[in-house]
């Protein structure tokens, strides 16, 4: 099996440790490829960094589907360009957020999501609207820890995370919590050990959805929204993006 993971930002720690988390999870038979853009924001804090992410992350998802990859992961929590992905491939590609949430559902009644910065609220919110499990959620936190301060300051990360949780717990009545970014990962145990409720990592949630749904044999449906894209040329610094007919 051949599981290939993209982290959307370009900070190459970030994304190592993105390859240590799933190495955790990941079944022994995967041969892993974790990759992250050429170019791009360092780290995804809103919809502009999101924005400018999705190409560079798109190429990466072009270049392992080319070599063969049976399913992707996209490592950040916003589920960056997973729709533009899905339409690009063949492979089944999981964002780690949906992957999360639905974990979630079936660990508990009611989940809250522990993120970074408040400005990450409303697209969380929207994912969870769009993939039917709002209902399921009690609440979206934000911690106000800005991404790269997870690794940074990993204590003082820890310590507002920790936070966040507590008050989820006693005033959220969630009964299960989401680690809201690709950089908490190693910080699920902790947690989990502190707490005695299922905190669930994305990234591990991704990667177990994305190896059973290879080992299905299951691809992307193109017969609807996620039909190839149209060949087309583009123009300017796209012009590499056009699609192939």
């Amino acid at each position: 099996m051949r599981l290939h993971i993209v982290n959307p930002n370009t900070t190459a720690s970030m994304t190592q440790g993105i390859a240590a988390a799933a190495r955790m999870v990941a079944p022994p038979d995967a041969v892993m490829t974790v990759t992250q853009p050429d170019f791009g924001p360092p780290s995804i804090e809103g919809f502009v960094d999101g924005a400018y992410a999705v190409p560079g992350m798109l190429a990466r998802i072009i270049e392992a589907e080319t070599a063969g990859a049976d399913a992707h992961v996209i490592a950040c929590f916003d589920d960056t360009g997973l729709d533009a992905a899905r339409a690009i491939s063949n492979a089944p590609v999981v964002g780690i957020a949906e992957a999360a949430f639905h974990l979630a559902s079936m660990l508990g009644t009611r989940f809250t999501v522990v993120t970074t910065l408040a400005r990450s609220i409303p697209i969380i919110e929207d994912n969870l609207l769009r993939y039917g499990l709002d209902r399921r959620c009690a609440r979206v936190r934000a911690s106000e820890l800005p991404v790269l301060l997870l690794e940074s300051d990993p204590a003082g990360a820890q310590e507002k995370l920790g936070h966040e949780i507590e008050r989820a717990l006693k005033e959220d009545g969630a009964d299960c919590i989401v680690l809201g970014c690709a950089g908490m990962a190693a910080l699920a145990e902790k947690f989990w050990l502190r707490f005695q409720v299922p905190v669930i990592d994305g990234v591990a949630a991704g990667v177990g959805l994305a190896t059973t749904l290879a080992r299905l044999g299951m691809k992307t449906s193109k017969a609807g929204g996620y039909a190839a894209p149209l060949p087309k040329p583009y123009v300017g610094a796209f012009a590499p993006f056009s699609p192939i007919p």
